[in-house]
């Protein structure tokens, strides 16, 4: 077995693209098995419960942060937007944590991988960006993806199934605010209040039905926190080692992970018509991440130009 110091050597050999695959890969094996956990967790605790300890853990991520940079980390103009972006971010989990009670958790996968076809129709009303011919056939692609996996007049659509689409679309439209305040704040503030702001909200809404956990319940709900840390942070590091585009079609390597330890944990079987929608969704989002990736080159591009114009 390799000495941990010769794996280091070795990691720190890898070049860039490599070296974000892996990361990549880690991240989606971390998110993959907070799904499983959190599917565990809706037998036990209300879903509110779950959005509560989910902010709670990573509020208590960011208060290292806060305190060495004191309140002034805190300074904004824009709070208004991150009270909404913080109901929005609630509205989105409570959505997904309440769908995954009944819902397979590869089904429940395969339909929020169409959060970035929402993100692009918001992108137009919201945003007032160009959306071109080859963008909305992407997207449209997208929703008959997500057609073929709920069959609606063949098969019944659950209220579970909604919920999925809700939170996919209130995730949608959290992350074109997101965008937005990226222009002039930084990611650390962003994160923290939403964290500040959505933890005690979703405490508010868990009161009224709150269950205490048990000692085993506690240990998962660590477990939940930790992998959610652990996959973003290892989603940041493969950001800065890959073209977003990879990143993005990397992401749909969730579906088989999650779908396989749904099997071993609750001996849940994905339908053939679950594979198909996924595939076609996951063969849109990529394109459309593809396509922003180019348009933000050419923009960059445009810019270095016209700064290097003299006036």
């Amino acid at each position: 077995m390799p000495a941990p110091d010769a794996l280091v050597r070795g990691w720190s050999r890898l070049q860039p693209t490599p070296r974000g695959v892996l990361w990549m890969v880690f991240a989606c094996v971390a998110f993959a098995c907070m799904g499983v956990v959190a599917r565990y967790l809706t037998r036990f605790l209300p879903p509110e419960e779950l959005v509560f300890f989910r902010n709670a853990l990573a509020l208590a991520w960011m208060l290292p942060w806060l305190a060495r940079v004191g309140l002034v980390g805190l300074r904004t103009s824009n709070f208004r937007m991150y009270v909404g972006r913080s109901v929005l971010a609630f509205v989105s989990m409570f959505c997904w944590f309440s769908a995954l009670v009944t819902l397979p958790l590869a089904e429940a996968i395969a339909l929020g991988f169409t959060q970035p076809l929402f993100a692009t129709v918001l992108a137009v009303l919201l945003l007032g960006e160009v959306v071109r011919l080859r963008r909305w056939t992407a997207t449209v692609i997208g929703f008959l993806g997500a057609m073929i996996i709920l069959r609606p007049g063949l098969e019944v659509v659950t209220s579970a199934h909604l919920l999925v689409l809700l939170s996919s679309a209130t995730g949608a439209i959290t992350s074109v605010v997101v965008k937005r305040l990226t222009r002039t704040e930084d990611p650390n503030t962003i994160v923290t209040y939403m964290t500040l702001l959505a933890t005690p909200l979703a405490l508010l809404a868990a009161l009224p039905g709150w269950i205490w956990p048990d000692a085993a319940s506690w240990l998962w709900l660590v477990a939940l926190g930790l992998l959610g840390t652990v996959g973003h942070q290892a989603v940041t590091r493969a950001i800065g080692c890959l073209d977003a585009s990879l990143v993005a079609s990397l992401d749909f390597i969730r579906l088989p992970m999650a779908a396989a330890l749904a099997w071993l944990a609750f001996g849940e079987i994905p339908d053939i018509w679950t594979w198909i929608g996924g595939a076609m969704i996951a063969a849109a989002s990529v394109y459309i991440a593809r396509r922003e990736a180019q348009l933000a080159r050419l923009r960059a591009r445009a810019g270095g130009e016209t700064a290097r114009t003299p006036p």
